[in-house]
C-alpha cells in the first residue's frame, strides 16, 4: 500500500481548519447568548460608565416610543453630560411635551447643552430649552414661539361639483371644524380658545427657562423665526457656537473634562425589523466586543425606514411663511 504523504498532510490541515471554524462559531454564539442575557438586563457596553452622550434630534417632532425608551435609559445611565443636538422645525405639541420633560428628568443628574442646527424652532426650541445650556449657530434659526392648527376646507370645491356631505352629530361643536362645511363662529371660538391654551403653555415654559417676562417676552412669543445672532441679543440663546463651544462650557461651569470620550446615544429599532434578532445580537455583541463602529455598521444595515406619520392636532411647527 502506497504511502501518500501529501494526503495525510492535507487532511491534518483541513481538520485544524474545521476545528478553528467550529471552535469560533461556539464562542460567537456563547458571546450571542451572553449579548443577549446581558441586554435584557438593562446593560449597555460602554454607556455604564462616564462618559459625555450625544443625543441627535432631527426632523418633525411626532411621539416615538422608541425615542421616550432611549431618553429614560439615557437618565439611568452613567452618562456625565449630554450633547442635545438640534436640527429640527418642530412637530406635534403633545410630542413635543413628552420630549421636554423626558430631557428635564435627565438633566436632574446631568447637565444637558442643546446645540442647535440650521433650525431648532417651535416644537424644536421646546426641546432646545429643556436644556441648562443653549449654544447656536450665528445663523441658525430659532424661535417661531407658537401653535396653530390647520385644516382644509373644500366645501366650495364639492358645491362645484354637486357634492353635499351631510352628518348627523349629538351637539354643534362635534367634529368641529370640519373640511366639508364652512366653519362656524361658534366652532372657529372653540378651537382659538384650544390654541391659546396650547400656546400660553409653550409662552410659560420660556418665561421660567429663559427668565424673560413684560417685553422682553412679548417681543419674542410673536410666531417669528430669530437668527442665532437675534436669538442670543434676546435672550433666547446662551451663546454662540457648536459642539467645542459646549464641551468647554461643560468644563468651565460643570467640571466635566473636555477629554471624556463622546458616545452617541440613538433609539433602537425594533428587534423584528431589519436582519431580526439575529443582526441586534450581533450588533450588540460587536459593542460588547468593543467594536462600536463594526456594531454601528450593522444596526445601519438592519434599520428599517419608518413610515411618515400625519400631524393630527395642535403644532408647534416653523413655516417658513412666518420669517419677518
Amino acid at each position: 500500500m502506497a504511502f501518500d504523504a501529501d494526503g495525510l498532510v492535507e487532511r491534518r490541515r483541513l481538520r485544524r481548519r474545521l476545528g478553528f471554524w467550529r471552535v469560533a462559531a461556539i464562542a460567537f454564539a456563547a458571546i450571542a447568548l451572553v449579548a443577549g442575557g446581558l441586554k435584557l438586563s438593562g446593560f449597555t457596553p460602554g454607556k455604564a460608565t462616564s462618559h459625555v452622550a450625544r443625543v441627535q434630534l432631527s426632523g418633525v417632532i411626532l411621539g416615538s416610543d422608541e425615542r421616550h425608551k432611549m431618553l429614560q435609559e439615557l437618565a439611568k445611565s452613567g452618562a456625565s453630560a449630554v450633547l442635545l443636538e438640534i436640527d429640527s422645525p418642530g412637530g406635534g405639541v403633545t410630542a413635543s411635551e413628552e420630549l421636554y420633560h423626558d430631557i428635564r428628568k435627565i438633566a436632574e443628574k446631568r447637565p444637558v447643552v442643546a446645540v442647535l442646527g440650521s433650525l431648532a424652532a417651535s416644537g424644536g426650541y421646546v426641546a432646545a430649552i429643556a436644556a441648562d445650556h443653549i449654544v447656536s449657530r450665528q445663523t441658525s434659526l430659532t424661535g417661531s414661539i407658537g401653535v396653530l392648527v390647520q385644516y382644509p376646507e373644500v366645501s366650495g370645491l364639492l358645491g362645484n361639483l354637486g357634492v353635499d356631505v351631510k352628518e348627523v352629530k349629538s351637539a354643534p361643536l362635534k367634529a368641529a371644524p370640519s373640511m366639508f362645511k364652512p366653519t362656524s363662529p361658534d366652532a372657529e371660538a372653540a378651537l382659538q380658545a384650544l390654541v391659546m391654551d396650547s400656546f400660553d403653555w409653550f409662552r410659560n415654559l420660556v418665561a421660567e427657562r429663559r427668565a424673560l417676562e413684560g417685553e422682553r417676552l412679548t417681543r419674542v412669543v410673536d410666531g417669528r423665526a430669530f437668527t442665532g445672532r437675534q436669538a442670543l441679543e434676546l435672550g433666547l440663546v446662551d451663546e454662540i457656537g457648536g459642539e467645542e463651544e459646549a464641551r468647554a462650557w461643560l468644563e468651565r461651569e460643570r467640571g466635566i473634562s473636555t477629554s471624556l470620550p463622546v458616545r452617541d446615544w440613538t433609539p433602537e429599532k425594533s428587534g423584528l425589523a431589519g436582519f431580526g434578532i439575529a443582526g441586534d445580537a450581533a450588533a450588540f455583541a460587536a459593542d460588547l466586543l468593543g467594536f462600536p463602529s463594526l456594531a454601528q455598521s450593522i444596526r445601519l444595515a438592519a434599520s428599517t425606514r419608518l413610515e411618515a406619520g400625519a400631524l393630527d392636532g395642535v403644532l408647534a411647527i416653523w413655516h417658513p411663511s412666518q420669517l419677518k
